[in-house]
């Protein structure tokens, strides 16, 4: 009983459970949508984890950074636009996009690997009066 009851909220998933079927009613599995390749499915959930990383990011973005970025990396349907695409869409020139894509991928860059924090001027100048001179 206890197995069931685990099985039933547990967050793994076998590759070869049925998770529907086809138009001629033969069951599909995980493995058969996303291909057996190892090489395939990992590069796939990298890109999948790296977007959803993203997409917990956005806010630090104005609107129109989100929109370029959505579109530009296919965040919004997986289509992935070129910047004269985006360039045309926005009625922007190419070089406004790139940009303002530009500028938003540092913002992201920050906020998904901040800096650590390093001490302030004060404290190095206290950390320099504490230490001997050699040459006095």
């Amino acid at each position: 009983m206890h197995l069931r009851t685990r099985k039933k909220f547990s967050r793994d998933v076998s590759m070869d459970e049925s998770i529907g079927t086809d138009k001629e009613g033969n069951d599909l599995t995980l493995r058969d949508v996303l291909g057996s390749d190892p090489d395939e499915l990992e590069r796939y959930v990298g890109e999948r984890i790296e977007q959803e990383r993203l997409r917990r990011h956005l806010h630090v973005l104005d609107a129109r950074e989100q929109k370029v970025i959505c579109l530009r990396y296919g965040l919004l349907d997986g289509e992935e636009w070129t910047q004269n695409q985006i360039a045309e869409y926005l009625n922007i020139s190419r070089s406004y996009v790139s940009r303002i894509e530009a500028r938003a991928l540092t913002k992201l860059q920050h906020a998904l690997y901040p800096r650590p924090k390093t001490a302030p001027r004060s404290h190095l100048r206290v950390m320099r009066s504490s230490h001997p001179n050699p040459s006095r």
